[in-house]
C-alpha cells in the first residue's frame, strides 16, 4: 500500500537555532560585549577596561569578584579570567599600548590578591 503525501502531513522546513536575542538589525553584532554586561561571572563597574592606571583597573576588578555572589570559582580567579576574556575578545584591534596598560593589571591583580 502506498502513502500518498497531501499538503497537511507535510513539515514545514527546520529553523536554524537561534540564541533567543530579537533581531540585530540596526545594531552591531557584539556578543562579547553581552557577556561583559550580563555574565554570571561577576558584575562589573561600569568603565572598568577603560582606565589609565594598572592599579585602578585590578582594584576594581579584586572588589567586583569580592562583591559577586553570582561568580563560580573563586574572586581571584573570575577576576583574572573576566580580564583574559575582555584581552583575548579586543584581539587584533587592541592598541599595543592599551594591551600593556592590561597585561600589567593582570599582575598587579596578581599582587592585589597575593598571588605573585
Amino acid at each position: 500500500m502506498a502513502r500518498k503525501a497531501t499538503a497537511s502531513k507535510r513539515r514545514a522546513p527546520r529553523r536554524r537555532k537561534t540564541s533567543g536575542r530579537s533581531s540585530t538589525r540596526g545594531r552591531t553584532k557584539r556578543w562579547s560585549r553581552v557577556v561583559t554586561e550580563h555574565s554570571d561571572a561577576l558584575t562589573l563597574d561600569k568603565g572598568v577596561f577603560t582606565r589609565s592606571d594598572p592599579k585602578r583597573i585590578a582594584a576594581s576588578l579584586k572588589r567586583s569578584a569580592l562583591r559577586s555572589r553570582r561568580r563560580k570559582a573563586d574572586p581571584f580567579r573570575s577576576a583574572l579570567s573576566m580580564l583574559t576574556f575582555y584581552i583575548n575578545r579586543a584581539g587584533r584591534k587592541l592598541p599595543a599600548s592599551r594591551k600593556r596598560t592590561l597585561m600589567r593589571a593582570k599582575d598587579e591583580l596578581r599582587k592585589q590578591f597575593g598571588r605573585e
